[in-house]
């Protein structure tokens, strides 16, 4: 048996004594010749059973010398391998198949970022939402330009492919793939040399294969529910076998089936979590979303934690659904937002009971709780101010807004300005016998002086209203009422002659009703609204009684444009049945204003005396257009509002247009969460003697 190398050893064995005890001197001796392996004896038979001497291993083998020559090596012999014979031959086996890309097209989505998709879009239809989404999740998009960037660009693009393959999936594309090519850069400058373009830039091939659609639709318990209820809820959902599956729609679906279960009386159903199943060799994922409807239910009673402060036959009443009315969850929600309207209650909650089982297709019935927590009801209020057409203005009041429950106010309110003074007390029930119905009593004294007018008052007003408000903008007000007055004007200076005070004692009726269809009650950006009022009066004064009635039409359309409104306005008034000198100053028409013609004071348009003053007229006749343009600063808060007015006052009851007056302008609106902020900075086009070349205006609103 031929020898070899013996391995075996430890290598305590490979170490001597004095290279422990004297590192430095045996390693100074150096490495003793190496012992060459025995030769074989050439008459050894072959068969002999005597061992031949292995050779001692030392720390000068080959094999741990470096410096030995390669010809005292030992290679031990290896064993040919007998071939396979189900084995293939390297030239039998067939190459890979390599995928032919399609035509595409770049989108550049920036300096260091382009998309390519297929040339042929109707192969992916989705392509511009695609890239839409992409653009706002990229990690790249969000990354400085400049060759510094390259690592972070690199790491980048690995983020962002693994996003765009989330958003194939997403759109129903499983099969698709997403190539990332990187490119630019100092290594690629130093490749192809400086005068080439190295800026680092990472494009994707997106390849988006076969869309995948929805295969089964299984919605548990909803789908053994009967007819007519099943299959109007069924199609609510709004996903069909055969659909592209988009991952979106489940999510959308799910919140429409939860809203649409909620409004057709299944106020206790209960949706699972959705899960899909994608089978590749159907090109297919079936949809799976347990669903428990829970029975049907209809409305039952209302009942209150707070009865003495608000009962539940109140709540009742403000409600928009009576008892035995199909459940929907929208008008427990309108309830819950007409308590908070109150103004009475800090905090509310609404939560459904059931009262009666349903039972043999009969549905159930559901009482609702409310819990809530009284609000301070007491209010001190205050204003200090001062208007172009107002002058300085001190306002104070005070308020209690439950003092008769329920919703029962008293409300004292107090102005001194310098041309109005005030003092009045109010009486307010609110949804009095129905819901946003409002009766209110209202006596006040007052001493106004404007250009105009110059008249003290005391009066006497009670209505019944349902008009909008901040909260719940109605399409359909109104106001009905009475009111009497015992007022002392003067009537100025008629032909020169300056006229003393005159009193007169009016008692008249009124109504009025709007028609809304705009979008927002201070912000308007499309509909219309119209307006009519009718108060059919009598006037006695110096022993004479006069009969008129007074009218008038509002009418404002909105037509958006893009992110841009033109609006435009048009009022007509008139007295009829009386001459303009009959009637109490107070009573007459006048034009001019912030809400009226801009350009122009407050009632300043008009018939006037010698003095310049106003004196009124018996018909009336505005009209105005404006353009609210964005301008997209302070994040679209600002607007810049171009606007035109027109309007004239006639002696008569019936236009006759010889006085005319033309304003125009340019206006400022900050859009706040409560509604723009207006500023309006109005010229008169053909102002006359007494007008002044500028007027300003400030106020909450739109001008119409």
């Amino acid at each position: 048996m031929s020898g070899s190398p013996a391995f075996a050893q430890s290598l305590d064995d490979l170490i001597p004594q004095s290279a422990v005890e004297r590192p430095e001197d045996w390693a100074a001796q150096g490495a003793p010749e190496t012992p060459q392996p025995p030769a074989e004896d050439p008459q050894e038979p072959a068969g002999s059973d005597e061992q031949a001497p292995e050779p001692t291993v030392v720390p000068s083998d080959p094999l741990f010398d470096l410096n030995a020559s390669l010809d005292n090596l030992w290679i031990p012999e290896i064993p040919e391998l007998e071939p396979d014979p189900e084995a293939l031959a390297f030239t039998e086996i067939d190459a890979p198949d390599l995928v032919e890309l399609p035509d595409l097209i770049e989108v550049s989505l920036g300096d260091e970022l382009v998309l390519a998709f297929p040339a042929d879009r109707s192969s992916f239809p989705e392509e511009r939402e695609y890239v839409e989404r992409f653009r706002a999740l990229s990690t790249i998009k969000a990354l400085d330009s400049g060759q510094e960037t390259v690592p972070q660009l690199a790491a980048r693009a690995r983020s962002d492919e693994l996003l765009l393959d989330d958003i194939l999936r997403n759109y129903g594309y499983y099969d698709g793939s997403v190539i990332r090519l990187l490119s630019g850069g100092r290594r690629e400058q130093a490749r192809v040399g400086s005068a080439v373009d190295s800026d680092p830039r990472v494009r994707f091939d997106i390849i988006p294969g076969e869309r995948y659609s929805f295969g089964r639709i299984d919605l548990g318990a909803l789908d053994r529910l009967p007819d007519p209820d099943g299959a109007r809820l069924r199609s609510e959902f709004g996903i069909a076998s055969g659909d592209p599956l988009y991952a979106d729609r489940i999510v959308a679906q799910q919140l429409n089936l939860s809203v649409a279960l909620g409004e057709n009386g299944y106020p206790f159903a209960t949706l699972g979590e959705p899960s899909l199943l994608v089978d590749h060799s159907r090109l297919e994922g079936d949809l799976t979303l347990p669903v428990e409807p829970g029975g049907k239910f209809v409305f039952g009673d209302i009942l209150s934690n707070d009865p003495e402060f608000l009962s539940g036959r109140h709540l009742a009443r403000i409600a928009r659904f009576d008892p035995g009315e199909t459940y929907r969850e929208s008008m427990k929600e309108d309830l819950r937002r007409a308590i908070l309207a109150t103004g009475l209650v800090s905090s509310v909650a609404i939560a459904p009971r059931e009262a009666t089982p349903p039972e043999a297709g009969v549905p159930g019935e559901v009482a609702l709780d409310v819990t809530l927590e009284r609000a301070p009801l007491r209010t001190i209020s205050g204003a200090i101010g001062y208007g172009t057409e107002d002058g300085f203005k001190l306002e104070a009041g005070w308020e209690h807004r439950n003092l008769f429950p329920p919703e029962g106010s008293l409300r004292l309110r107090g102005i001194i300005g310098t041309r109005e003074q005030l003092a009045s007390v109010t009486f307010a029930r609110r949804n009095f016998r129905q819901r946003d119905q409002t009766i209110g009593i209202d006596a006040y004294a007052s001493d106004i002086e404007t250009e105009a007018v110059d008249a003290r008052t005391i009066g006497l007003r009670a209505g019944l209203e349902r008009v909008s408000n901040l909260i719940f903008q109605k399409p359909l007000g109104w106001q009905a009422g009475f009111e009497l007055l015992y007022t002392d004007e003067r009537n100025r200076v008629i032909g020169g002659i300056p006229r003393p005070r005159q009193t007169y004692q009016i008692a008249g009726l009124f109504g009025s009703m709007t028609i809304d269809r705009s979008d927002d009650l201070l912000d308007p950006t499309k509909g219309f609204r119209i307006t009519g009022v009718v108060a059919p009066e009598v006037s006695r004064s110096l022993g004479d009684e006069t009969y008129y009635v007074r009218t008038r039409i509002d009418a404002s359309i909105y037509q958006p444009f893009g992110d841009n409104v033109i609006a435009g306005r048009i009022a007509f008034a008139t007295n009829q049945g009386a001459e303009p000198f009959q009637l109490a100053p107070s009573r007459r028409l006048y034009a001019g204003g912030g809400g009226s013609v801009r350009g122009y004071g407050f009632q300043s348009i008009g018939p006037l005396n010698d003095f310049g003053e106003p004196t009124g007229g018996g018909s009336l006749v505005e009209a105005a257009v404006e353009a609210r343009i964005e301008t997209g600063l302070l994040d679209g808060a600002v607007e810049v509002v171009p606007f035109f007015d027109v309007g004239s006052v006639s002696l008569g009851s019936t236009p006759d247009f010889r006085f005319v007056q033309y304003g125009a302008g340019v206006g400022v609106r900050y859009k706040t969460s409560f509604g723009p902020i207006r500023v309006d900075v109005g010229v008169p086009l053909n102002p006359g003697m007494f007008d002044a070349l500028v007027v300003v205006y400030v106020s909450l609103g739109q001008a119409f």
